[in-house]
């Protein structure tokens, strides 16, 4: 039998000449039918005298009270669009006239869809190439995530205010069943449980959960091993269930410790192959407790202990706490010698990276650093590479200044992170502040150079200095992440969108028109003449040019029909 399920490549082909043709035509219509209405009205000019009759009824015969009405009724529209439009920019970041336009307007018209487009950026010779394929809008789990119970719930607590959206809690749901339950087709019955906690919304429904898939655990190893008694001693209890609880219901640093020490010890007893992620996650998470703690060099020792047992595990970014906690040591040969290993050009960057380079040789030459001095002789060779780096950590992130220099709050850190985004200069800045602080005349370095990074990238959108250009993506990822009572860094800052100025001063020049005819009936009425006089003069001057060339017998006739 034949496929009859496809098409015939003929048939496409003509569908395709057809729309393409109407598409091309439709243009072309909306031109000859504007230039007929002009002939139209050019023909029936004099027959029906219409400027008389416009003069008449526009200018005479109404009255000024109508003009008022007219022109404060236009008003009023133009604030509600203009009340709309600002509304929908403040929330979306686009002009809703613009959107519709370029979504509905724009294909019927034949122009482009604005999709086939995204890709693309312009080369230095004006040529169209394609955005190279990196994720650079791709959500990274936060190094250096903050733990629900005894952090996030505090400040909860203390303001009435969410710090973590609904979007980040997710994403580490995600996260956690991924990493802590494996493949769902050898799950146990406590496994599922734990699976259903990380998505429950409630916190405490999460916490029930868990306790409930270790009474699970024990039920089921009582049951089974019931005639071995000696075994009973050593149950296993469910490690990713005490991981949980260390998480959320722990309400101190340290009770959130001794929740993970019990959960090391009994990690790999009854789930083997997950041993690895549960030892990784939780000795990790134990280094953050004793950093948190002030045990900063067992933090330090427990870090680098990790990265050497387990040294593919790269992604994981453990080198970002062990940076920050050699920081707070003051480590900063330590600190250059780490940067010297995962500073390179095939790894990826982070703000991490790229600030603590910047920072270590600010560092060097902040402390007798002048704006004045340097204006006067110029900068010296150690100070240029400071003011370099500064350069290139700003270009990578353009959010983390801000916070930096105080410019703009701090928030808690969500638990994810876009790369060059807003959410990663929170997350930095959360942690790194205190060390730009410590180093004397960082942050007055900083002040003076950061903005000369955006004369170095004029069009940021389409190319960049050292990095690939920067990401379009991040604002709408960066509103998912943050709260909704932080205001998100946009960049390249966004000018107003065309149909909200113009909707502004259509709006004022209305209303400044029905102020002007209500106190000014007269003067107003000679301005609106003298206005229709001369926009009608260039109509009458080219009528007057085609009566010279044509016969007045063919306007006679053509009058007539």
């Amino acid at each position: 039998m034949e496929d009859t399920t496809g098409s015939n490549p003929q048939s496409l082909g003509f569908t395709e000449k057809l729309k393409s043709w109407l598409s091309w035509s439709w243009t072309y219509v909306c031109f000859i039918w504007f230039g007929m209405v002009l002939i139209m009205i050019y023909v029936l000019w004099s027959p029906l005298k219409l400027q008389e009759t416009l003069t008449s009824v526009f200018l005479n015969t109404l009255t000024p009270k109508f003009y008022v009405a007219l022109t404060g009724t236009s008003s009023l529209i133009s604030g509600l669009i203009l009340i709309f439009e600002w509304w929908y920019f403040r929330k979306y970041g686009t002009s809703f006239i613009e959107q519709v336009s370029v979504s509905h307007l724009r294909p019927l018209l034949g122009g482009v869809e604005s999709s086939s487009t995204a890709g693309l950026f312009s080369s230095v010779n004006g040529e169209a190439e394609p955005r190279p394929s990196v994720s650079e809008c791709k959500v990274w789990r936060n190094p250096l995530n903050l733990f629900r119970g005894a952090e996030y719930n505090r400040y909860t607590w203390v303001t009435g205010k969410e710090p973590l959206t609904y979007y980040d809690m997710n994403l580490s749901a995600q996260d956690h069943q991924t990493f802590f339950t494996g493949d769902t087709q050898q799950l146990r019955p406590e496994d599922a449980v734990m699976q259903k906690a990380w998505r429950e919304r409630n916190p405490q429904a999460r916490i029930r959960a868990a306790y409930q898939a270790i009474e699970m655990n024990h039920e089921y190893w009582i049951g089974s091993y019931l005639h071995i008694p000696f075994i009973l001693l050593f149950i296993p209890e469910c490690a990713a269930a005490y991981v949980l609880l260390a998480e959320e219901e722990a309400t101190t640093i340290t009770e959130a410790e001794r929740l993970f020490k019990k959960a090391l010890s009994i990690g790999g007893y009854n789930r083997p192959y997950l041993y690895i992620n549960l030892l990784v996650y939780i000795k990790r998470r134990l280094a953050m407790c004793a950093r948190k703690l002030g045990r900063i060099k067992e933090a330090v020792k427990m870090m680098r202990d990790l990265m050497k047992e387990f040294p593919l595990l790269g992604m994981l970014n453990i080198h970002e706490n062990l940076l920050e906690a050699l920081l707070e040591l003051q480590a900063y040969a330590d600190v250059q010698a780490v940067l010297a290993k995962y500073d390179d050009i095939s790894l990826p960057k982070s703000a991490t990276i790229c600030y603590t380079s910047a920072l270590l040789k600010a560092r060097a030459v902040s402390d007798k650093f002048s704006p004045e001095a340097a204006s006067r002789r110029g900068l010296s060779t150690a100070e240029m590479n400071a003011v370099e780096a500064i350069h290139r950590a700003v270009e990578f992130n353009p959010h983390v200044p801000k916070y930096l220099l105080e410019m703009k709050s701090l928030i808690l850190p969500p638990e994810h992170i876009l790369k060059r985004g807003d959410s990663e200069a929170v997350a930095y800045a959360f942690f790194h502040l205190q060390h730009w602080k410590r180093a004397e005349g960082a942050l007055n370095l900083l002040h003076c150079t950061w903005e000369g990074t955006f004369r170095i990238i004029p069009y940021p959108l389409e190319k960049g200095h050292l990095f690939y250009p920067y990401p379009g993506c991040t604002e709408t990822a960066d509103r998912e992440l943050l709260p909704s009572f932080h205001e998100v860094s946009v960049y390249p800052k966004k000018e107003l969108p065309f149909f909200i100025l113009f909707t502004a001063g259509l709006c004022s020049f209305t209303a400044m028109l029905a102020m002007l005819t209500h106190q000014f009936p007269e003067l107003m009425g000679v301005f609106a003449k003298a206005f229709f006089s001369t926009l009608f003069a260039p109509l009458g001057f080219f009528a007057d040019k085609m009566e010279s060339f044509m016969p007045s017998s063919f306007w006679h006739q053509l009058t007539r029909i």
